[in-house]
């Protein structure tokens, strides 16, 4: 493992970012806390392009959708409005991803 993709793992841990075993995607890792999750393409043995965050729901992925003020999370055939305490939370989650990710 090359010492950058080390870090990068480190970070994640550290953030409390943990990488979710699917065996149903090959391309993409999925990464998740506290509910919250986004995909992640998978390069090589490194961390690629970072998805939209949202929620696993019983439907599958749901991402946030703005209506002008109003915000829900959406998915095919699933919709919940979202709250203030989730669109923060989905925020700081995906902030870190970033951070973590990006360094």
């Amino acid at each position: 493992m090359n010492p950058e993709l080390l870090r990068k793992l480190e970070r994640l841990m550290s953030a409390g970012i943990e990488l979710v075993p699917f065996d149903g995607i090959s391309n993409h890792y999925i990464l998740a806390r506290d509910g919250y999750m986004s995909l992640v393409e998978k390069r090589d043995a490194e961390f690629g392009n970072i998805g939209a965050p949202g929620i696993m729901t019983e439907k599958g992925f749901a991402c946030l959708v703005w209506r002008g003020r109003e915000a829900a999370f959406v998915a095919k055939g699933f919709e919940q409005a979202a709250t203030e305490q989730q669109i923060t939370g989905l925020r700081a989650f995906y902030e870190d991803l970033k951070t973590a990710l990006m360094g």
